[in-house]
């Protein structure tokens, strides 16, 4: 009897031990929550209604181009305008790949923003371990140099680097697309300041423990730089996939290597403009992009506010 009473005891300890620590913690929650004051209130209402106002700035003309993209192409320019036309025309979208090599322009877009992609990880991710971590003589003086490149502005050096294109041999070739972009300073900086963010402590163990700078860099730093890495994919994709003077002037056939952008120039000839299937053509340029940031949505919101945080 006595052991069973013991039991019992327990039993009802723990249950009670159990409701304290699951109520408790909410009620004091509760009560520690003071409620909104009226003018809380009103500041909070302006500021949604400030946020749905700017999202809305931002998507209509994404609307409208959608919308456009089915209408007839004769009321592209109606006066007054109109956000439907007299038909939806879902048609448009079929026919932009009958109009021309559109699907080689997707597969082109795609392989050359993937590929850059990738270099430019693995070239921005060593180089920022490299000016972050890594103690060497001249470093700072190197990175100060290797940063102002970001003030020469992109169009100055398309001459400079068609005539090394040719010097190499490289003309209408995906090297000459992927290549002259994929060794920026911008991705390197992002890399470097996040890098700098991560206690220098977890170096000095992981060289107690015997582990070289190539091993802590692929075991410890890389693991805990998703979140930037994630940040500096989605704009090195966004920049090849949206590239468009660079691909115009480096590739000659443009039926073989031309790209997204350059493909939507073929819907002017000519005959004119169809505008129709240019505005359906590129509202599905727009899917891949649109699938990546959401797909990385949590990455991003998270590497965006912690890159620029490392200042040591």
């Amino acid at each position: 009897m006595s052991t069973d009473t013991g039991i019992d005891e327990a039993v009802e300890q723990t249950l009670l031990m159990t409701s304290e620590d699951e109520f408790v913690p909410e009620e004091t929650g509760r009560r520690a929550k003071a409620p909104r004051t009226r003018g809380e209130t009103i500041r909070l209402i302006i500021a949604h209604v400030c946020i749905y106002l700017a999202a809305l700035v931002f998507v209509a003309p994404l609307i409208y181009a959608f919308f456009s993209a089915l209408k007839p192409n004769e009321e592209m320019f109606s006066m007054p305008p109109t956000l439907v036309g007299s038909q939806l025309k879902w048609g448009n979208f079929a026919e932009v790949f009958e109009y021309g090599p559109f699907w080689t322009y997707i597969g082109n877009s795609l392989f050359v923003a993937v590929a850059g992609t990738v270099v430019v990880l693995i070239v921005s991710t060593t180089a920022g371990y490299a000016f972050g971590r890594l103690r060497w003589r001249g470093r700072d003086a190197v990175f100060v140099l290797f940063l102002a490149t970001l003030m020469v502005p992109a169009e100055v050096l398309v001459i400079p680097m068609f005539q090394v294109m040719q010097w190499f041999g490289w003309v209408n070739t995906y090297q000459a697309l992927i290549l002259p972009f994929a060794f920026t300073a911008f991705g390197t900086f992002l890399m470097r300041q996040f890098f700098r963010g991560i206690p220098f402590e977890l170096d000095e163990a992981a060289r107690v423990d015997g582990s070289g700078p190539v091993r802590t860099f692929l075991q410890i730093i890389l693991p805990l730089s998703k979140s930037a890495v994630a940040v500096l994919a989605v704009f090195t994709f966004l920049s090849f996939w949206n590239s468009y003077l660079w691909p115009l002037i480096v590739t000659v056939d443009y039926a073989q290597l031309g790209t997204l952008p350059v493909g939507l120039a073929s819907f002017s000839g000519l005959t004119g403009t169809r505008w129709d299937l240019q505005m359906a053509a590129a509202i599905i340029s727009m899917i891949p992009t649109t699938i990546l940031v959401i797909v990385l949505q949590k990455h991003l919101v998270k590497g965006i506010a912690m890159a620029g945080l490392g200042g040591r």
